[in-house]
């Protein structure tokens, strides 16, 4: 109890403070869809006066957002100055879950941020452009996003998170636009054993990727966070592990951010002394 305590202190310290990150909407083109595609890019208060680099988080959105909706939040911008760090927030469609659909080429966005979108980002902002210095994490679809990508990409990055994630899609053949990305379950039984996030962990070996999972209790992806949290325990992977009460909403996912931003914060610092 003490140390809970202690934890929601620092919180409460950290986040009353006034903060001066920056704010730029920025548009990259993918080679790969041939489209402009709008990311949000907030850089921290020391940002314009340093000759530092900074590490990155890349943040996604759910189903149904945009760039603009982690972009509108206090706490982003807050993380940004107190862990400094830059936070990118691109636009994965409203529906791609972060696949490169297997039955819609138009619709490459594992591509897109896992190559396009980084390598662009290192390019115009002062990154340190090593996987030790990059993490990823996401609600809801971005929560899918964020352990898919890093789990297929762990040469691009280094730590990966999920917040009341989508972690295993097969429970839900009418759901989300799912069908329209990956087939009818079906008819394309594979699509779907092959892009759910719990059928990429023979990609893992311990220690590989630094996890960190967050989901309510009352959350409707809560069985398959749990089942996902098991699985890793029985393949003797390394995660953190976060279950505690909330629903699928922002009141959640405001309060599971400041969690995953520290643990990302101590993964940098860890790598890079």
């Amino acid at each position: 109890m003490k140390r809970i305590l202690l934890t929601l202190l620092f919180f409460s310290i950290l986040f009353t403070t006034v903060w001066s990150a920056n704010v730029d909407s920025v548009t990259i083109y993918s080679k790969a869809m041939q489209k402009q595609i709008k990311a949000i890019v907030i850089t921290p208060e020391s940002y314009s006066k340093s000759t530092s680099k900074y590490p990155v988080m890349y943040l996604l959105h759910g189903h149904g957002g945009n760039q603009t909706s982690w972009g509108a939040t206090s706490e982003v911008k807050e993380i940004s100055d107190a862990y400094n760090m830059i936070i990118v927030s691109p636009d994965g469609h409203q529906s791609s879950w972060y696949f490169d659909s297997p039955v819609d080429s138009t619709f490459k966005y594992e591509t897109f941020v896992a190559k396009e979108l980084t390598e662009w980002i290192d390019k115009n902002y002062k990154t340190k452009p090593v996987r030790e210095s990059r993490a990823i994490t996401g609600l809801s679809m971005g929560g899918h996003g964020g352990l898919y990508l890093a789990f297929r990409n762990q040469e691009v990055f280094g730590a990966c998170g999920s917040m009341s994630g989508g972690v295993d899609i097969r429970p839900f053949p009418n759901n989300w636009n799912l069908s329209e990305r990956l087939g009818k379950q079906s008819e394309y039984p594979e699509n779907w054993e092959k892009n759910t996030v719990i059928n990429q962990l023979y990609l893992l070996t311990p220690n590989s990727l630094k996890i960190i999972i967050d989901c309510g209790v009352d959350d409707f992806f809560y069985k398959v966070n749990e089942k996902l949290h098991e699985e890793l325990l029985y393949r003797n992977i390394p995660h953190d592990y976060i279950s505690r009460p909330g629903v699928h909403n922002w009141d959640y996912w405001k309060n599971s951010i400041k969690f995953q931003a520290l643990y990302f914060s101590e993964y940098f610092k860890s790598t890079n002394k």
